[in-house]
């Protein structure tokens, strides 16, 4: 008999473990059994936040907060990262957003982008899989024609799911993909097409000129198109992830983010950071490699786990 497999809450906790140790640990050295709450205990905490990933900005308002309720009182750990879960939740709402397809006529006309390397031709098979289970009717397309690998893997993937896949030869213009896919998406009566991109960050001026060309062969045809750039971020890279963020919204216009890998890091509280400093949406997050594995972003629920608090 098959083991159940376990919720998705449970698996976002287990995902966010190590990133979870990082701050609950840090804290702990600091707030251990009952301390007075003081100007060098709030210097110490600001530093462990900042440790965890989740940037000055955020570190400075969670202890900004402690300071206004907690001042000169006896505080817990416990205490602490309850004031911490409440601040960042209240950060990541501004921003928890599902990628939806509400695009009329169809079909809605999703970009991905991403350096190499972050999981993105996974995440468009996973993001594919969450539109089926909605009952929509999805198609890929393989625009990362410099990868072969890139293609082979969106095939295999696709066959799987059983969704069809749009592809060229390898070093095919990757504007003509799309195009022929729009093309077929329509055609074929899609809800959703996908679009995978090449994700290359050494050159910005041609992979500026790629994507610029993605989007003027698809307005040909739809001139709502692209109905969204989704970037990809890999939160093992930490905070190089703002960096990606800053160079693809300027180059490729990011209209929302997706976060894998979170159960491969303990730098997960960079998401936290990226939400205070762009403020863009947060469509999901992902914490292993099944197909099942990348979910709608709950802030609440990744704000309480990341402090490590059950609930």
């Amino acid at each position: 008999m098959a083991l159940e497999r376990p919720s998705w809450l449970a698996r976002l906790r287990g995902g966010l473990a190590r990133s979870s140790d990082k701050l609950t640990g840090g804290l702990g050295a600091i707030v251990s059994g009952q301390r007075s709450l003081d100007e060098a205990m709030l210097a110490e905490i600001e530093d462990a936040l900042i440790a965890a990933d989740l940037g000055p900005a955020v570190a400075a308002r969670i202890t900004a907060k402690l300071a206004a309720e907690r001042y000169a009182t006896n505080v817990t750990d416990i205490e602490v990262r309850e004031i911490a879960a409440r601040e960042i939740a209240d950060i990541l709402r501004r921003v928890a957003r599902p990628l939806d397809v509400t695009a009329f006529p169809r079909p809605q006309v999703i970009l991905v982008v991403g350096v190499n390397g972050s999981g993105k031709t996974t995440t468009i098979a996973k993001l594919a899989h969450l539109f089926q289970e909605q009952d929509y009717r999805v198609m890929l397309a393989a625009g990362d024609t410099f990868r072969a690998a890139a293609i082979e893997q969106l095939r295999i993937w696709g066959g799987r799911i059983g969704v069809p896949v749009i592809a060229g030869g390898d070093g095919a213009d990757s504007a003509g993909v799309a195009y022929d896919a729009l093309a077929h998406a329509i055609a074929a009566g899609s809800d959703a097409l996908i679009i995978d991109t090449a994700g290359r960050l050494q050159n910005k001026a041609g992979l500026m000129d790629e994507l610029a060309k993605i989007n003027r062969v698809l307005k040909k045809q739809r001139q709502a198109a692209p109905s969204d750039v989704v970037l990809v971020l890999d939160a093992t890279t930490g905070q190089n992830a703002l960096n990606q963020i800053e160079v693809f919204r300027d180059v490729a216009g990011v209209t929302g983010l997706v976060m894998t890998k979170l159960d491969g890091t303990a730098r997960g509280g960079v998401l936290v950071a990226a939400a205070e400093k762009f403020g863009l949406p947060i469509h999901a997050v992902g914490v292993g490699e099944t197909i099942d594995d990348l979910r709608p972003f709950d802030p609440d629920a990744f704000a309480r786990a990341l402090a490590g608090l059950s609930g």
